[in-house]
């Protein structure tokens, strides 16, 4: 996935209010970027942290700018959690997810389960339906060989925790469902993806369920540049 406009480099001031960050960009001019992640952002939003901005396609819209990007460390973490679900379709369809290929139809969006919209929707004439709930992961820590543990959620969600739900009652209905951690940067120092039980340990709870009952669970990491952002290698899920 490409971004569609050349990203403007900055240095973060705050981020507040959720979905608001001030930047002080490196024309010295300071904005606030729209911030498209509900979560706690927990390691990606220290002050004074390298970010990147999307310049807005709309010249109406209040806020000029997105925050895409932050650096943590040596890497570059994508943060926007609009992305993940295109990123996932770009890659099942190009092989790169090989997990989840061999369908003839792929659909984004599809209402399923008590008022819900799975995030990819693959069918063929062969096999049962396939629900693939994604998950953005930018939280990280390390373990105890000096390597990153790549960590979901950063903050509860009760919102996570029904999807588990009804990713299972598919599978009891005989479909296939699948949950699809993507992480918005590189492979590079991780060892492995893991659940942070310590912050959301009902959702922890309901993933051992969802998959006792036959739920799939894959974890990719991405290839992340202020040009690209493009689903890369497989990390290993030890829960």
């Amino acid at each position: 996935m490409d971004f569609s406009a050349p990203l403007l480099k900055g240095t973060l001031i705050k981020r507040y209010k959720r979905f608001l960050a001030d930047v002080t960009l490196d024309d010295g001019s300071v904005v606030t970027a729209h911030t498209a992640n509900s979560g706690s952002m927990l390691g990606c939003c220290t002050p004074g942290s390298e970010v990147w901005l999307s310049p807005a396609n709309n010249p109406e819209r209040k806020l000029k700018f997105t925050w895409e990007l932050v650096r943590v460390g040596d890497e570059l973490v994508g943060i926007n959690t609009s992305h993940p679900n295109a990123l996932a379709a770009e890659a099942i369809l190009s092989g790169a997810i090989p997990e989840l290929a061999g369908y003839a139809t792929l659909k984004r969006e599809v209402k399923y389960g008590k008022n819900s919209r799975i995030d990819v929707f693959l069918t063929a004439p062969d096999r049962p339906d396939c629900y693939v709930e994604v998950k953005n992961t930018t939280l990280f820590r390390p373990d105890g060989d000096n390597q990153q543990v790549a960590l979901f959620p950063d903050a509860v969600t009760e919102r996570g925790t029904k999807h588990l739900g009804e990713l299972s009652e598919m599978v009891r209905a005989g479909k296939r469902a699948v949950m699809l951690y993507m992480v918005q940067r590189s492979a590079a120092g991780l060892s492995r993806f893991a659940v942070a039980e310590d912050i959301d340990p009902t959702y922890a709870a309901a993933l051992r369920d969802a998959l006792a009952v036959g739920v799939e669970a894959l974890c990719y990491t991405c290839s992340v540049t202020p040009e690209r952002l493009e689903v890369a290698t497989p990390l290993p899920i030890r829960l």
